[in-house]
């Protein structure tokens, strides 16, 4: 498989596991706070990690003794970005906070072009035109709801964006730090250094009084993070950051799919969707887009 497809089934991973994280973290906030919610995820990735590269790489953890600036502050805006994140899944509903929080993904294929230098052929161009057509279709029904409303929506949303750049930050330094530092030693630190910010603001409590079927909840969360994270790190290494972004972008497709099925199933533990045939059409023209955006095309 050559490294252009690895990057792009990679992120293909990542966008599959991130569009089913909004609303297990939706469900998650229902019974643990955000914070807790948080932390867990980091040292549920970071045990996960540690324990593959002890028995695969342990020279991965020589990072840990004397890590670069760049990885410290990538560590910090991936810290916010998670609490930006779940405070706006908080307030507001997860197709909502998917919306939003996308704008790191279309920072980071900015930067693509701005700060890597990449080429922007005209089969892109059409693909992020019939992309960006296609978004304005798919959350139409999404900003009708959001301008409808106000108090704690517009706060999670707000929250939200500021995730969204925390995370545009972070992917801009670790596309730079991939370059000479292998994606698993990146990600110690990266789950490491969160976990140990917000545990003084963990509530154990909490956790000790849940039921079985919670923690499988949470661990769910944690594997998902350390699975993403890893897929995003090599996608990052072997494709451009704008076709990482945009299929990136794909995510919120999935939720938004799954919404409108616990939707028709009416269900009662998470909060119901509005969707119709222009959402659908939308939702085409993405797929669309991204498909021409992520397509490997010859060398001149």
């Amino acid at each position: 498989m050559q490294n252009h497809t690895k990057g792009i089934v990679y992120a293909a991973i990542t966008a599959f596991f991130w569009g089913f994280l909004a609303i297990a973290l939706k469900v998650a906030v229902r019974k643990v706070d955000p914070v807790t919610v948080v932390w867990i995820r980091f040292v549920i990735a970071f045990v996960m990690l540690s324990v593959w590269q002890a028995a695969s790489n342990p020279q991965a953890f020589k990072i840990l003794t004397k890590p670069p600036l760049l990885l410290i502050f990538a560590a910090l805006a991936l810290s916010w970005n998670y609490m930006g994140y779940m405070l706006g899944i908080h307030h507001t509903t997860p197709s909502n906070a998917q919306l939003f929080i996308q704008t790191g993904p279309l920072i980071l294929a900015i930067a693509g072009f701005v700060i890597f230098k990449e080429k922007l052929l005209r089969n892109q161009i059409i693909g992020f035109t019939i992309a960006i057509l296609g978004f304005s279709f798919f959350y139409r029904d999404q900003l009708q709801a959001f301008f409808e409303t106000a108090g704690t929506y517009k706060l999670g949303i707000l929250f939200t964006l500021s995730g969204a750049l925390a995370w545009a930050v972070y992917a801009i330094l670790q596309k730079i730090l991939v370059r000479n530092y292998s994606v698993d030693s990146l990600n110690l630190m990266l789950f490491g250094l969160p976990a140990i910010i917000y545990l003084p603001f963990v509530n154990f409590q909490q956790l000790l009084s849940l039921h079985w079927s919670w923690w499988f909840l949470l661990f769910f969360l944690g594997a998902n993070t350390f699975i993403a994270y890893t897929c995003i790190g090599k996608a990052l290494k072997y494709t451009e950051a704008n076709k990482v972004s945009i299929i990136i972008i794909l995510n919120p497709m999935i939720t938004f799919i799954t919404m409108g099925i616990l939707t028709q199933l009416n269900v009662s533990w998470v909060e119901h969707e509005r969707f119709s045939l222009i959402t659908i059409i939308g939702a085409l023209l993405v797929f669309s887009g991204a498909i021409l955006v992520a397509k490997k095309t010859k060398k001149q």
